[in-house]
């Protein structure tokens, strides 16, 4: 499902000069099987995670998801991947449902998949109490399931998580990690 090898990605900075954020870095990721990037702050794991997504291009080395090179084929890696950032944005004048439904029109979703997506999705992280509460009055956990019902709509072969259980409560982190399960 994901494979890199020698990974790297530099970035350039006036005062540090080059920033090596990710260093050859090589893995694979089977289907059916969680991993995790465990590292220490500022290690690259969310660059990584980026790169994978298509946000970032490497600056060398190769990652192909689901058989598709990130560089050459990022449309198809994207059609192929939900991605959950710790820095997801949510529109704050659309409501729970319209947010998710918008994600799945991206994808290509028609509304018949789309509805009953929405519909299990809502149900199995017990969204349907906010669902037409707006982005805006929502609390931090709202949010959260928010961002991974959006991320899960168009059901991806691959998910990718970037903390998806920051600033949640035991409760709440527990739904979200038995549903990636």
């Amino acid at each position: 499902m994901i494979e890199t090898r020698g990974l790297v990605k530099l970035f350039k900075d006036k005062k540090r000069g080059e920033i090596r954020a990710v260093d050859n870095v090589s893995f694979t990721c089977n289907p059916g099987q969680i991993y995790g990037l465990l590292g220490a702050n500022g290690a690259g794991k969310t660059t990584t995670l980026r790169m994978l997504a298509t946000i970032l291009e490497p600056s060398d080395g190769t990652a192909m998801v689901c058989g598709h090179d990130v560089v050459e084929q990022p449309q198809k890696v994207r059609a192929n991947v939900g991605f959950l950032s710790t820095a997801t944005a949510l529109y704050p004048r659309l409501t729970s449902q319209e947010m998710v439904e918008y994600f799945g029109r991206l994808n290509g979703l028609r509304e018949a998949e789309l509805n009953k997506r929405v519909a299990e999705i809502f149900e199995r992280l017990d969204m349907n109490s906010f669902r037409d509460r707006r982005c805006d009055k929502l609390s931090t956990g709202m949010k959260q399931k928010t961002s991974i019902a959006r991320t899960l709509v168009h059901d991806p072969p691959v998910m990718i998580f970037d903390e998806p259980t920051l600033g949640l409560d035991i409760m709440t982190a527990r739904t979200i990690i038995e549903f990636i399960r």
